[in-house]
């Protein structure tokens, strides 16, 4: 139940702190998140679209897998600062996503689809418009017309995909300008994001209660 009440609020400031300064969520659990698994990216719905990767979420069950979606940024220009776990003292400790005119810091986490451990290479803003890498975004061109094409972007894994940031996983550091980018105005999830990590969290209750009846 303490896991349940933790995630809910944490989705309750999410959407509370909209379009406000978003300095991340955090909370921390004593279990290490499993490997990142490989998934299908669907096809990319339409133009304006940014990918948001799927993660670990920690609930009443354990973890649990909250989808990669689609997502409408909250304005132009904005790119998805996708979450992590990173270990320190003792603890997993959980940073939230965010949105921002550039990609920070995700802990190394190699979650394919662009996101390969820092920066993102699966599209990028052209004015107002967002373009996708066709190279690596799964997209129907007669559906996304803002496209382009770029070979040159690194895709390679080393060793076990882990999930989060610290002794035992990755050690990766943050860059100076990501760092800078940390303290810079961010915006938290949109209400989408936060209506999809709950409906994640709902069918981890509903998956286990099932089981315990």
């Amino acid at each position: 139940m303490k896991h349940t009440l933790t995630m809910l609020l944490m989705l309750a400031l999410a959407a509370l702190v909209g379009s406000q300064a978003f300095a991340g969520i955090q909370f921390s659990v004593n279990i290490a998140p499993p490997p990142i698994a490989v998934f299908d990216q669907p096809p990319c719905p339409g133009d304006g679209y940014i990918w948001a990767p799927g993660y670990y979420q920690y609930g009443d069950y354990g973890y649990y897998w909250v989808p990669g979606h689609w997502v409408m940024p909250p304005g132009v220009g904005m790119l998805w600062t996708p979450g992590y776990w990173g270990f320190g003292g003792g603890r997993y400790l959980w940073h939230e996503g965010y949105w921002g005119s550039r990609v920070g810091f995700y802990g190394g986490v190699n979650y394919g689809n662009g996101y390969f451990g820092s920066g993102f290479t699966g599209g990028r803003w052209e004015g107002n418009n967002f373009r996708h890498n066709t190279v690596i975004s799964n997209v129907d061109v007669h559906n996304v017309h803002n496209t382009y094409v770029d070979h040159t972007v690194v895709r390679e894994v080393r060793g076990p995909n882990h999930s989060f940031n610290g002794e035992g996983g990755i050690r990766s550091q943050p860059s100076r300008e990501e760092m800078e980018f940390s303290r810079a105005p961010h915006h938290g999830p949109t209400q989408v994001q936060v209506s999809h990590a709950q409906e994640a969290h709902d069918n981890h209750l509903a998956a286990h209660g099932a089981k315990h009846r």
